[in-house]
């Protein structure tokens, strides 16, 4: 009977160490940095293996979450190798703090090679029948040429330079001839070549 009772009482006292075990939480808390910078990784998932739940770290890597001791801590963050931390089963404290630091992963692809058109004889025919847009040195040949210079003297407005110009040539002739009457160019045999000339290039006839 004795030895009943102290088995007994020795089961019962594990069994509570047990559950004041069970009970001891902490507040683990903690950054998150780089491993090579040692610079603040935010969003970064902190989470208990053991139970499925978790945290994130904020814009300056913090974190701060309930864990017991033993737990296994994952921490997990997109370009960086997962890292795992488990807590210590003999803290007597109920607060733990930590620094994590994560390694940038590299991940290294395969070659990918893009056509633009399903078979070499269908770029082909695509590329020739290309309409390719000029560049400024030919677009600046276009516009220097000599035909393309007469019609853009046609239509082309004067700015300010060539009105200003224009009036002061009226005003010089204008003067030249103040005080008399000016000659009359319907005697003026070169007067009457320009006119015939310009009958004969049709710059009299209506758009």
């Amino acid at each position: 009977m004795r030895y009943f009772i102290l088995i007994a009482f020795s089961f019962f006292c594990s069994q509570l160490l047990e559950a004041q075990k069970d009970d001891h939480i902490i507040q683990f808390s903690g950054l998150v940095l780089t491993s090579d910078s040692l610079v603040a990784l935010p969003y970064t998932n902190v989470y208990v293996k053991q139970v499925g739940r978790g945290t994130s770290t904020n814009m300056e890597g913090f974190f701060s979450i309930i864990v017991k001791p033993g737990d296994t801590i994952v921490f997990s963050s997109v370009g960086y190798k997962t890292a795992v931390y488990t807590v210590p089963r003999d803290l007597a404290e109920k607060r733990y703090s930590i620094i994590q630091l994560m390694t940038r992963d590299t991940i290294h692809l395969q070659e990918t090679v893009i056509y633009p058109w399903p078979s070499p004889r269908q770029f082909k025919e695509a590329f020739l029948s290309l309409n390719i847009p000029d560049d400024q040195y030919e677009i600046a040949r276009k516009n220097l040429e000599q035909e393309k210079m007469k019609e853009m003297s046609r239509t082309l407005p004067r700015d300010a330079n060539e009105i200003v110009d224009f009036y002061a040539r009226q005003q010089a002739a204008s003067y030249y001839y103040y005080g008399q009457i000016p000659p009359m160019n319907i005697f003026n045999p070169i007067a009457w070549a320009e006119f015939f000339k310009a009958w004969k290039d049709g710059k009299f006839r209506k758009p």
